[in-house]
């Protein structure tokens, strides 16, 4: 038998392990290469935007006058526009997009299941623009003749449903948006319900729950931190869309106080503005306002980070 020698057998294994060290620092190298260019683009924003908040302070943010003639620029309303069409997207594609993936996962037969998927997804490759193009011309006549119009008679007693409608506005920014994020939550959703494993819904069988009932106390609990880390991205994505917003929303200059009226959100306003506005104190409010959208999504990301750290700890038939 022949028998290596100490020291030739300590280089082969440190030769062995070459390749795997060469892996694990490339890859902590491209890891950090994300966290240092998320922090130069803030840095970038930060340092082109401090004009604007060194001359306004606070009042930047909380400001509801945005007038370039004499030099006043506040970012509330769009900062509330954002944040209100986002929402309003939300309330829409959530309960849409799980109850989507539930069936997708759940109860729909593979041969409708793998093309109803595919359809879906392929909705999230449609351009933005193509999506507001139809938001223009077929949606807002649409809202404005039937739900909108509905509602203001119905409801319009209720300030958040006064009118008049005019299918142009937050309402029909929320839908676009709804229907831009669904994919994100029905692909994610239907991912992390498809990998509960089996043996908890045949648990459920065995004991003679109904499929309602194995959804409802084995599938959704083990799958809620999959399924809100769905829903935040989805939620995420409708902050900051631009095109689709722009052509829709509006673009008033002004806080909403129906869910009808128009408005303008950051990015349709950076969108709008930039080419024309003028170097120093406008553009560097406009700058300003990309960091604001920047530390808004930085910070939803993180509360969902915490949230589905959280969920994903309790028992999974905690109340």
């Amino acid at each position: 038998m022949t028998v290596i020698p100490p020291a030739l057998l300590a280089t082969a294994r440190r030769a062995s392990r070459l390749p795997d060290r060469a892996f694990r620092s490339g890859t902590r190298a491209f890891a950090w290469l994300v966290v240092a260019l998320l922090v130069l683009i803030a840095i970038q924003l930060a340092a082109n935007g401090w004009l604007a908040f060194r001359t306004f302070g606070p009042a930047f943010v909380t400001g509801t006058t945005w007038d370039p003639v004499k030099g006043i620029y506040g970012a509330l309303p769009y900062v509330l526009g954002t944040l209100f069409s986002a929402t309003i997207a939300l309330l829409i594609a959530a309960p849409v997009g799980i109850l989507t993936a539930i069936y997708l996962a759940e109860l729909a037969p593979r041969r409708v299941a793998l093309p109803l998927t595919f359809t879906i997804e392929l909705l999230a490759a449609v351009p933005s623009v193509v999506l507001g193009l139809w938001g223009v011309f077929v949606l807002s006549p649409f809202l404005r003749s039937t739900v909108e119009a509905w509602a203001v008679a119905t409801l319009g007693w209720i300030p958040l449903f006064a009118g008049p409608s005019f299918g142009i506005g937050l309402f029909a920014a929320g839908v676009i948006l709804a229907i831009m994020i669904v994919p994100t939550i029905v692909s994610i959703s239907r991912e992390v319900i498809a990998s509960i494993p089996h043996s908890q819904r045949e648990a459920m069988f065995a004991l003679g729950a109904t499929r309602w009932e194995v959804v409802r106390r084995a599938v959704l609990p083990a799958a809620r931190s999959g399924i809100l880390g769905a829903i935040i991205l989805g939620f995420g994505r409708a902050l900051g869309e631009t095109m689709a917003v722009t052509m829709v929303i509006g673009n008033a200059q002004s806080i909403p106080t129906s869910i009808f009226g128009q408005a303008q959100t950051i990015a349709s306003k950076i969108a709008t503005t930039f080419n024309e506005a003028t170097v120093g104190l406008q553009t560097s409010s406009l700058i300003a306002l990309g960091l604001v959208l920047l530390v808004m999504t930085i910070g939803l990301n993180v509360l969902a980070r915490l949230l589905v750290t959280r969920s994903a700890g309790r028992p999974v038939g905690a109340e």
